[in-house]
């Protein structure tokens, strides 16, 4: 164990501290990654995390009081999850971040096909899908739906299913049953036809999607992105003679890019939210 503050003042609690959109933004994606990893590779939920239990010291979120913390394959693990998750979710969701839901958080969090190759795709890809839902508030039907979510239980292995062969049957015949919620924590394919080679947010993906992600280009980022693309292009340029260790190097910079550009990317429903206010007011002055 070690002091967290400065000076000898202790660091506040996140939710004491007067943060930014954009370090809102930041510190949530900090926050996800550092989710995943307690369950992932420690092995543990940490079961009352929220703002109260997250210190901000030196531009940085530091999570405690862990003691209480469950292993992932304890009886309630999945129950405390969820709630970890909503708790985050709904933080940074008041401090206008565009968040995943609450079940694409946990799903995020247990997805056994996420690894160190993938994951950042797997985010920029996340919060895209977030940043186009914008502001609207969910319907009354995803709430619902939410709800159950958060309340039905779900086995952590294919051991623990019930009527498994009956949920194959269900989905083969297309009839209306009870939603698969393990499919994901398992590593099966959403219609349990296999076993799922890759997170299924990403086999989702079309060419076009991927060609963007990429080159990280927009509309109303047209000539930004063509610059900063053409910048990245030379400066991460694959040479003939490229020995392995070398194109391993040039591939971590290029994702290191990725992951501070998305820190500080502003989504795309607030820019024209600013320029429409921008041409009210100019309306206005005439």
């Amino acid at each position: 164990m070690e002091f967290i503050g400065v000076d000898g003042w202790p660091a506040p609690l996140l939710k004491d501290v007067p943060l930014s959109e954009s370090k809102s933004r930041e510190l949530y994606l900090d926050c996800v990654y550092m989710v995943r990893k307690i369950y992932q590779e420690s092995k543990l939920v940490h079961s009352d995390l929220s703002e109260f239990n997250m210190l901000y010291c030196n531009d940085k979120v530091y999570i405690i009081d862990v003691s209480q913390s469950v292993e992932h394959d304890h009886p309630l693990a999945l129950e405390f999850l969820r709630k970890d998750c909503t708790n985050i979710t709904e933080f940074f969701r008041k401090k206008g971040v565009c968040t995943m839901t609450m079940r694409e958080l946990f799903d995020f969090v247990t997805d056994p096909n996420i690894n160190a190759n993938n994951v950042d795709d797997y985010i920029e890809k996340a919060m895209k899908i977030a940043s186009e839902r914008s502001e609207n508030e969910p319907t009354e039907q995803e709430k619902v739906d939410e709800g159950v979510f958060k309340q039905t239980y779900i086995p952590r292995t294919l051991d623990e299913v019930e009527d498994y062969e009956k949920h194959i049957l269900k989905i083969q015949e297309g009839g209306a049953g009870e939603e698969i919620y393990y499919s994901t924590l398992t590593g099966m394919k959403p219609d349990l036809s296999g076993v799922q080679q890759q997170p299924a947010l990403l086999s989702e993906q079309t060419n076009e999607e991927i060609d963007d992600s990429d080159t990280g280009s927009s509309d109303d980022e047209e000539s930004e992105g063509s610059l900063t693309g053409s910048r990245q292009s030379h400066k991460h340029q694959r040479s003939r003679d490229e020995s392995p260790n070398t194109k391993k190097e040039r591939k971590q910079a290029v994702k290191d890019e990725k992951r501070e550009k998305r820190k500080t990317k502003v989504p795309k429903h607030l820019k024209k939210r600013k320029e429409k206010l921008s041409r009210i007011n100019k309306g206005g002055k005439k």
